[in-house]
């Protein structure tokens, strides 16, 4: 299920290895639309990376995706029914070995203990919530670059003849 409104798109996805990419698809075109340009990049990882997390939770069942523009932001919210919480691991190292060493090309990303910083650096806010009904909801609130302003005033107005 998907459901758009001019500051809002809401998913219901099933938590399969699809997943993730389905959702960056469909982030990223409702950013276009909304003339976001500017955080696109962190926000696909963002939701990548709660969409990840959330299939990893609840695998093979429904997960549900919200992005909502804000004035100054745009929040993402990523729901899984799963209990646990994210939490801070030991980030292993960036190295071309440490790659070398991953045991198959599904898991080259897995176990680098980097997500949950890399959201915390990119977000103005993060954190978890419970849902009543159950589940948890994740959710980012990344800041949307100020409008630009003509570094020169004077240009933009009209000469007197």
């Amino acid at each position: 299920m998907i459901h758009a409104t001019s500051s809002e798109l809401r998913m219901e996805l099933p938590a399969s290895p699809a997943a993730s990419g389905l959702a960056r698809t469909l982030v990223e075109q409702r950013l276009a639309k909304w003339d976001i340009l500017g955080i696109r990049d962190d926000v696909l990882l963002v939701v990548a990376e709660f969409v990840t997390n959330a299939c990893a939770e609840t695998p093979f069942k429904a997960i549900a995706i919200n992005l909502i523009r804000e004035p100054a932001s745009v929040l993402v919210e990523v729901w899984d029914g799963g209990a646990g919480r994210p939490r801070l691991r030991a980030q292993s190292p960036l190295t071309l070995d440490a790659l070398d060493a991953v045991p198959d090309e599904a898991h080259w990303d897995h176990g680098g203990g980097w997500g949950l910083p890399l959201v915390q650096a990119l977000s103005t806010a993060c954190g978890t919530r419970e849902d009543p009904a159950g589940g948890k909801w994740v959710w980012s609130r990344l800041a949307t670059p100020a409008p630009r302003v003509p570094s020169d005033p004077g240009t933009s107005r009209p000469s007197r003849a």
